[in-house]
């Protein structure tokens, strides 16, 4: 009876140990899958935890760009979040409507929107500064270890950033 010999890592070591094939299609072995449950579970928190600045998830994170680096062009802001316009264009729009940022044509160049926070946005840092803490703490993870997850996941979205481009090198 032969075995089919298990994926390999880029560092060369066998994926699974000796776990057979057929359970590489199992739905608890799938890394996409163990993801997807965590950001849900993230979504769920975070919509409880975000109410009271009445903001989503998607919003917050736009104010996280802007809290951070001030006014940007909306394609920076995009490139920071990797969102496309048609995805960033809805959430400024709610954003502006709510009084959180404003969106002008650039004075450099008439083709660049560049969006930056009003002072209610501005003034809502303050407020928000609990939302990370209480993630944190909702994680039951100590600093280390989030910093660790962290680093882990950034490298492996640059791994596969990486890998869509050599299997798929014209939509880099």
């Amino acid at each position: 009876m032969t075995t089919t010999p298990a994926p390999e890592s880029a560092a060369g070591d066998a994926v699974s140990g000796s776990a057979p094939a057929d359970d590489f299609l199992r739905l608890d072995q799938q890394i996409c899958f163990s993801l997807n449950a965590a950001s849900r579970a993230f979504g769920s928190l975070y919509r409880v935890v975000l109410k009271d600045l009445g903001l989503t998830y998607p919003q917050y994170l736009v104010m996280l760009v802007l809290w951070e680096h001030g006014e940007l062009p909306v394609k920076k802001v995009g490139e920071h979040l990797r969102l496309d316009s048609g995805t960033l264009s809805p959430l400024l729009k709610r954003l502006e409507a709510a009084g959180l940022v404003r969106r002008e044509r650039s004075a450099r160049d008439e083709r660049s929107v560049v969006v930056g926070l009003t002072d209610e946005g501005a003034a809502l840092r303050g407020r928000a500064l609990r939302v990370p803490r209480r993630i944190a703490a909702a994680t039951g993870f100590g600093l280390t270890e989030i910093n660790d997850l962290r680093a882990r996941l950034d490298r492996l979205t640059s791994t596969l950033d990486a890998a869509a481009l050599e299997d798929f090198p014209d939509r880099g």
